[in-house]
């Protein structure tokens, strides 16, 4: 029976509802007729080259569950990485003092690394020097679970970076450099690394590049005191222990970090720190070539100007009102370039080779990026207010 009204002339009119109902009914056949099509000619369904759907019906047609293959930038990123990158166990000998059985070698820490070479059958993989320091053998974990013997072919304990060599065979994979000095603030970065131990092996985490040319003070004795000025990338991706060593990237895959500590206390999160690419790999080059990292020195200890305060700027330094920008020498080591030019200690470096330079990373920049080994460098220097000139014969680091 359907549903009227009756009109003033005697004649019946469809009623708002009966409409509705009719309309409703047509919507309803159509849509089971377009879904039975489909049904029976599942070909014509549109691919979008990036979901995958799966449905399932049971006996009454209707849907159980959808699974969907979600493919976005971060995951291309990773796909790229990932297998390059590597678990580093440190093994030491541990043997009992009392009786003469041979001593055994057991796993002391682990970290991660980044294969970034493979020619000739041997792989190149660079890590930090604190996974590796103190061992008497080298043990990495690759993507797929194989273990391969590594030995150290060199380490550097100012920049944090080791490299190491081992069989290739079963390398599936190497980094794919970037370039660190194109980063900006909030771009997006993934670090790839094994947190606290080879369970989580592979882990992904996501964040920004949260500052650039960031100064981190280092001891590296243990002394308390700042030995130090490490020059590294900020992120808020998350590094914990077990992630050093390992690749920092950028949404192309590309390798733009290794990452090397975190600050972690109750009162700071989300501030972890990565060795640019670009400063790592003179380093790397270094290692892998000649076992060391091999610098031209200046025979100085610094201080950035900026971290000195502006009642000992005008005391002690005596410096004019308009220098606000340098790099102090804390001390002279005797014998070394800067002390046969005439350095001494509070000297403010403001000047080199005639480039400016305001603080410590821009002086090791040019330094180790400009100067070779007995290069003369020209140094412009304010000392009790007044404005000096030396010329260094730059030397080998290591004779200091």
């Amino acid at each position: 029976m359907g549903y009227y009204n009756q009109t003033p002339n005697g004649r019946q009119k469809p009623s708002r509802l009966g409409t509705f109902a009719a309309g409703l009914s047509g919507v309803a056949a159509g849509a089971l007729l377009v879904w039975l099509l489909f049904y029976s000619m599942p070909g014509l369904i549109p691919d979008n080259g990036n979901e995958t759907q799966i449905v399932q019906q049971d006996t009454e047609g209707r849907s159980e569950s959808v699974s969907v293959d979600i493919t976005t930038d971060v995951t291309e990123a990773v796909e790229i990485a990932a297998d390059a990158v590597v678990g580093v166990t440190n093994l030491q000998a541990a043997g009992d003092f009392w009786s003469q059985s041979p001593e055994q070698e057991q796993a002391v820490g682990t970290g991660s690394g980044v294969i970034y070479k493979n020619e000739n059958g041997t792989a190149y993989v660079v890590t930090n020097h604190h996974v590796i320091d103190g061992a008497s053998g080298i043990e990495v974990t690759l993507s797929d679970g194989s273990k391969v013997e590594a030995t150290v072919v060199g380490s550097d304990i100012w920049t944090d970076l080791a490299v190491l060599e081992m069989d290739g065979a079963k390398v599936q994979a190497v980094a794919q450099f970037g370039d660190s000095d194109a980063l900006k603030q909030g771009e997006t970065v993934i670090a790839i690394g094994n947190p606290l131990g080879l369970d989580f092996s592979g882990s992904v985490t996501t964040g920004v590049v949260s500052g650039t040319d960031r100064a981190v003070p280092v001891d590296l004795n243990g002394d308390g005191q700042q030995d130090w000025q490490a020059e590294v990338l900020q992120t808020d991706a998350a590094i914990n222990p077990g992630n050093s060593g390992g690749a920092l990237v950028n949404l192309a895959g590309q390798l733009i970090g290794i990452n090397s500590m975190k600050i972690a206390t109750s009162s700071v999160e989300g501030i972890g720190f990565s060795i640019p690419i670009n400063s790592a790999m003179p380093v790397i080059n270094s290692l892998e070539e000649n076992g060391e990292m091999i610098r031209p020195a200046m025979g100085i200890t610094l201080l950035d100007l900026i971290q000195v305060p502006q009642v000992d700027r005008q005391e002690t330094l005596n410096l004019p009102e308009d220098v606000t920008e340098g790099v102090v020498v804390n001390s002279v080591v005797e014998g070394s370039a800067a002390a046969l030019a005439g350095m001494e200690q509070f000297d403010v470096i403001i000047e080199m080779d005639g480039v400016a330079i305001t603080d410590i990373i821009e002086l090791r920049q040019h330094l180790y990026n400009e100067k070779k080994i007995g290069d003369l460098l020209k140094v412009s220097a304010y000392r009790n207010g007044e404005l000096m000139e030396f010329e260094l014969e730059l030397v080998d680091n290591s004779a200091l």
